[in-house]
């Protein structure tokens, strides 16, 4: 091991595997055992394996093997053997940029499709559109391959070309396409200024803690208290987590210095507070640890999320408005290891300021606002045609959604029947597509830019508006 990091990550890949002793596995010679433990019955299982599996595997598999199958007996899904190349895509996951065609892609029913290009980036630019299914990478077809493996494939290295061979569905033809490869930024703070009533709010919402979450998070306080905002609304709803040193960096901005933010205590039950401290590279405001503060979060904000709401709760530098967090308290350290891969080995459990563990519990809300299906229902690309009498989960998918628009399904079952029918016909009339009772791909889109507008307009959402409500009256008092 060469190296680690500290990070908290709620939902997150479930990859067993777990630190396992080599010593190498290099060439050996004709009649010598080669030994890849110290461990006798390791390296009885694996010779045997070697010599006598009428199925051949790759030495490499076989350790690779054992190292998850040793995190599965942990039976902690945030303990996790990660391979070279998985431990560089978790990497990336939190980096500032990364390198690809920038476009968000899914698998629907054995297809890989393109969910939408990134403004600005090589897909767009190329002329890729939502709903292109690819079919081809540099050549070769498509076929059984997991949505990472295409994902996988697609990436590379900056500057170099990627061929994609796409089916339009509009053009009902094949297309073919070179893109070439490019940092796409990726940015984890976004922010604006609310005016409401007389009073001026900043919002910002963060979409996970990464390497450069810190610095995007002192640009966009700074923005929004120059325009004038007398609070701030923090949005942390479907933030799966990410580093404690964003947490503490972006903690320390809000709070006074040398104040517990969460305590860490190890295997032994040692307690160790963390405190908050100046950070050497980002100057904050001092406005910001004055100003009243309200933070929104869901069952989607874990882990780093739950550091920094448990920390505002406990110390009453801000309320928490939504509904209970995910519950995942336990902190994860990453060491290198020295077959490239990584091992992400759950090592602390974090407690509140108060002390309080909140695994599998989550951190209660001070205001509790459910939101309607249509802001917590992810959006699904759906390429296949059903009608009466189909039986399918993305049937269930648009029974929730049109019953949340208040058409009349029936059920929400999956089954596709003549309430459902006539439930799609009105959602198309209304619509204006083309008059029909099934659901198709025509119908899917237009379901999903319906919800899409639902969430795009401010009024739609309570938790928001709760938020905004608390602020303005508390600034009135």
């Amino acid at each position: 091991m060469r190296r680690s990091r500290l990070f908290l990550v709620g939902i997150s890949m479930l990859i067993g595997g777990v630190l396992f002793g080599l010593n190498g596995c290099g060439k050996q010679e004709a009649g010598q055992t080669q030994s890849i433990s110290n461990l006798p019955v390791i390296d009885e299982a694996y010779e045997a394996i070697q010599e006598k599996a009428v199925y051949p595997i790759k030495k490499d598999m076989l350790v690779e093997g054992a190292l998850r199958g040793m995190a599965d007996t942990i039976g902690d899904p945030y303990s996790t053997y990660l391979t070279e190349q998985e431990a560089a895509s978790h990497r990336e996951s939190l980096a500032g940029s990364r390198v690809g065609i920038g476009a968000e892609v899914t698998r629907s029913n054995g297809k890989y499709i393109i969910v939408s290009p990134i403004k600005g980036g090589p897909a767009e630019k190329a002329g890729l559109q939502p709903y292109d299914e690819i079919v081809r990478v540099d050549g070769e077809r498509l076929g059984n391959e997991t949505l990472q493996e295409v994902v996988n494939r697609i990436r590379g290295k900056k500057g170099t070309d990627v061929k994609l061979t796409i089916f339009r569905p509009d053009a009902d033809k094949h297309m073919e396409y070179t893109i070439v490869r490019d940092h796409i930024p990726v940015k984890s703070v976004s922010h604006k200024l609310l005016e409401e009533r007389g009073a001026k709010l900043g919002y910002i919402a963060l979409t996970m803690f990464g390497e450069e979450t810190a610095k995007e998070w002192q640009t966009a306080t700074s923005e929004v208290i120059k325009q004038g905002a007398q609070a701030i609304i923090i949005d942390v709803r479907g933030n799966p987590g990410g580093y404690l040193m964003a947490v503490s960096e972006i903690a320390g901005s809000l709070l006074n210095e040398d104040q517990v933010f969460v305590v860490m205590q190890d295997a032994k039950g040692n307690l160790t507070p963390l405190v908050t401290e100046k950070s050497k590279d980002i100057q904050y405001n001092d406005h910001l640890k004055q100003i009243p503060i309200v933070l929104v979060q869901d069952v989607g904000s874990a882990s780093a999320s739950e550091v920094l709401s448990a920390a505002l709760k406990d110390l009453k530098r801000g309320s928490i408005i939504g509904t209970t967090s995910f519950g995942k308290g336990t902190v994860q350290e990453t060491m290198e290891l020295s077959n490239g891969g990584e091992l992400k080995l759950s090592t602390n459990k974090w407690l509140t300021p108060k002390e309080k563990w909140i695994h599998g519990k989550g951190v209660t809300v001070d205001i509790e606002v459910k939101q309607s299906v249509l802001f917590t229902e992810h959006l699904q690309m759906v390429t296949e045609t059903f009608k009466e009498g189909h039986f399918n989960d993305q049937i269930a998918y648009a029974q929730r959604m049109l019953k949340a628009f208040d058409y009349k399904t029936g059920r929400t079952d999956g089954y596709f029947d003549k309430d459902t029918a006539d439930a799609v016909h009105a959602f198309r009339a209304d619509h204006q597509i083309a008059e029909s009772y099934a659901m198709d791909r025509e119908f899917f889109t237009a379901l999903k830019s319906a919800v899409e507008e639902y969430r795009g307009e401010e009024k739609n959402d309570k938790q928001l508006r709760m938020a905004v409500d608390y602020l303005v009256n508390a600034l009135a008092e």
